[in-house]
């Protein structure tokens, strides 16, 4: 007889499903993988077995914020310390987090169909869609601090400046937005799932859609490095893509879908990601990927960031948030 499925398994399912809804140019290089020991982890176990950490993000002053699945808080890490700060109600799939420079979070809240300011005090200040229905991709702030957001059932790519949400033309619901980014210039970027684009929103507003060279790839996660390159994954593919000065690269993290979800660009121009179906984290550094097992075997690291120090924190939809030290992170 088949055992019924654990809250988690369906939780990563569900979470996963997010993802998957959703002739070549430019240059594919295979990557040589390596296992490096697992023992430099330090994780923090949430309290309760159902709470998933699903989205993560790091602060300037090097504390960690994250969002909580089936949670009335978010998380936050600060001196050595795991905090909850109470949310104005239960969240579900928050797949949307990000910090502004005042230290301050903001997340997204798909039951409440809105967008949340937390602000470090704890005061909440939700800002409602009109949408009935909300599914709200990844969430980004942008230099000026205006919020950027991906709503797969309603304007497709959003803007909230000042207490008003503005819609961007070019930008279809149907089309499945998921990933955002925003460069230090204030270029935002998308990534379109089922569309299999990327898109560009320049500090005017001008909108232009780039079609991936791989079909049917399925762009999730962005990230942009300090060198303008637009890093992106492409969960179907099961490809790292990498967008730099208007030419694509393809870098093949492996023969079987490992399950990309989460992504990270330190200053160093190295970039991390999460490989969800493998327990794993990987690190792409001068053209090379290292693939680095985690401690647990049923880790499922779903969102990365790094800190200002050269730390990388992942969320474990599992129940834990971890952390690799920057001084094992450099290891080769």
């Amino acid at each position: 007889m088949t055992a019924a499925p654990t809250p988690s398994t369906r939780r990563l399912c569900a979470l996963l499903a997010v993802l998957g809804l959703t002739a070549l140019m430019g240059i594919t290089v295979k990557l040589v993988q390596s296992g490096p020991p697992t023992g430099h982890f330090i994780e923090y176990a949430m309290p309760h077995a159902d709470e998933a950490p699903t989205a993560i993000a790091a602060a300037a002053d090097g504390s960690i914020w994250f969002t909580i699945d089936r949670a009335d808080a978010l998380g936050r890490w600060r001196e050595g310390r795991i905090e909850r700060v109470p949310t104005p109600r239960r969240n579900f799939e928050p797949l949307g987090l990000a910090v502004a420079a005042d230290g301050s979070a903001w997340y997204t809240d798909i039951a409440a169909g809105a967008v949340v300011h937390l602000a470090p005090s704890g005061e909440a200040s939700p800002y409602t869609l009109d949408s009935p229905i909300t599914r709200l991709g990844r969430l980004a702030v942008a230099p000026d601090g205006s919020v950027w957001f991906a709503d797969a059932t309603g304007w497709g790519i959003t803007q909230l400046q000042n207490g008003t949400f503005k819609r961007h033309a070019g930008v279809a619901a149907d089309e499945g937005p998921y990933g955002i980014a925003v460069s230090a210039d204030g270029v935002v970027w998308a990534s379109l799932q089922r569309g299999g684009k990327l898109v560009r929103i320049d500090p005017d507003g001008t909108t232009a859609s780039l079609d991936l060279p791989r079909r049917g790839a399925v762009p999730t996660d962005l990230a942009v490095g300090a060198d303008g390159s637009v890093w992106f994954l492409q969960f179907r593919a099961n490809r790292l893509g990498q967008l730099k000065e208007g030419k694509f690269y393809e870098f093949e993290v492996g023969q079987e879908n490992v399950g990309l979800s989460g992504l990270a660009a330190a200053p160093d121009g190295t970039v991390w990601f999460g490989m969800v179906r493998t327990s794993s984290l990987g690190r792409l550094r001068n053209g090379k990927l290292t693939t680095i097992r985690l401690p647990r075997a049923n880790a499922r690291p779903y969102s990365i960031a790094v800190d200002p120090s050269g730390n990388v924190w992942y969320a474990d939809l599992s129940g834990y948030i971890g952390m690799l030290p920057a001084r094992y992170a450099d290891l080769p």
